[in-house]
Order: structure tokens, then sequence, then C-alpha cells
């Protein structure tokens, strides 16, 4: 009997992301400083979520001998970052990941039920085969997270990570119940799982409201 794939969750333990995420939690950091180590941590955390990306043996040629060698495979891979906050989120990741297509979907938060919305996707009808890359800053309640995961998985995504800057527990525990039984692979990275959430749904200590800090309050 087929019970599914258990959600995996990977926190990236390195030096150069803990110091990274550090900076971004102090709430002195300006935004322009901001949006620069986001960028770059998300290139950290890339490299972990891009682990089992598939590849496609070749053959190439050297100036001295031929050399087998990966390119990635096809389809390509999709980078979906949730807006707003997850646009800051797609420099870093299309850096280490230039062939892949992008897609956006925008979802938001009612702050009063704390349930997600869709207002906007730009997404491929038929992701078949296609692994995609989920970019979402701040996994809290996991409400949005999943929201999206699941429109992936009714497109036909067979594999689907998700590169969050921060977890909270409540948030990885939801997503592990809705997803329970799924026969697809899902995965979060992230820099690190927080204590837990605040009645208003932040992550504690976090970093504050990703958005805002990325882009101002507006």
């Amino acid at each position: 009997m087929d019970y599914g794939v258990p959600m995996q969750t990977l926190v990236v333990d390195h030096p150069l992301v803990a110091h990274k995420l550090t900076t971004l939690r102090d709430e002195r950091t300006d935004s322009p400083t901001f949006r620069r180590l986001a960028d770059e941590l998300v290139t950290l955390l890339a490299y972990e979520a891009t682990r089992d990306v598939r590849v496609a043996e070749v053959t190439v040629q050297t100036p001295l001998a031929d050399a087998t060698g990966v390119r990635l495979a096809s389809p390509k891979p999709l980078v979906v970052p949730i807006l707003r906050a997850g646009l800051g989120m797609l420099d870093g990741m299309a850096r280490l990941l230039p062939i892949a297509e992008v897609g956006f979907i925008g979802m938001i938060r009612d702050e009063g039920t704390l349930q997600a919305q869709t207002y906007a996707t730009r997404l491929p009808d038929d992701l078949s085969g296609r692994q995609c890359y989920v970019l979402d800053p701040m996994l809290a309640t996991g409400g949005t997270l999943a929201a999206a995961i699941r429109l992936l998985l009714d497109r036909g995504a067979t594999d689907v990570t998700a590169l969050c800057l921060l977890a909270a527990p409540e948030g990885l525990k939801y997503l592990e119940t809705v997803f329970e039984g799924t026969n697809t692979p899902i995965r979060v990275v992230t820099a690190a799982v927080d204590s837990h959430l605040n009645e208003q749904g932040f992550i504690v200590p976090g970093l504050g409201d990703a958005g805002d800090r990325l882009y101002g309050v507006v």
C-alpha cells in the first residue's frame, strides 16, 4: 500500500547562513542592506535546495579529450516567487539557476482570519513533469505556502521545493498535515526554524514583516 512521500525539512546549517540571517534580524538593518543580504542568503539556500535538480548525462569535447558530465534536464525547472515579498528572493535564485523559467503567484493573508487569498497567477496551465521552486520569505502559519503548493500540484507539478528565510514550527506542522499522503515530493529549505508564532501570526523572534523590510511600508 502506498502511504505517500513524507514532507522533508532542511535547515541549512552553515556559518555564512547564520551570519547573514543575524544581520537580517537586526531592526537597525536598512532596506538596501536587507535586500542585498536576503539576495545573498537565498543563493546559499538555493545551493542546497537544488541538490536534487534533475540532470541528463552529456559528453563534451575538452581541448584534450571527451569528458562526460551533466546538464540540467528538460523540462526546465520553474521558479515561483509569491508576491510581493517573494520577489526579493528571485534574483538570488536566478543567479544559481539562470535557465529556469519564472512564474508568479500573488497572494495576500487576511490579517483577521490569517487565511491566504489568491489575487493573481502567472503560471503554465500544464506543469506535468516539472520541478518547481517556490520562494516565500516567511513560513508562518503555512496557509499561503500550502495554497501555492496546492495550485502547483493541481497543475501537475511532480516535485516542489519551498525556499524560506525563516520558518515557524506551526507552519511546518500545518504543511505536513495538509500534504500527508501526497505522492509528490515536497521539501522546505530554510535558514532557521524559530520558536513560535505570536497572536498576530508573526514568527518570533523572526525578523519582522519581510515585505516591509524589503520594500518599505506601502
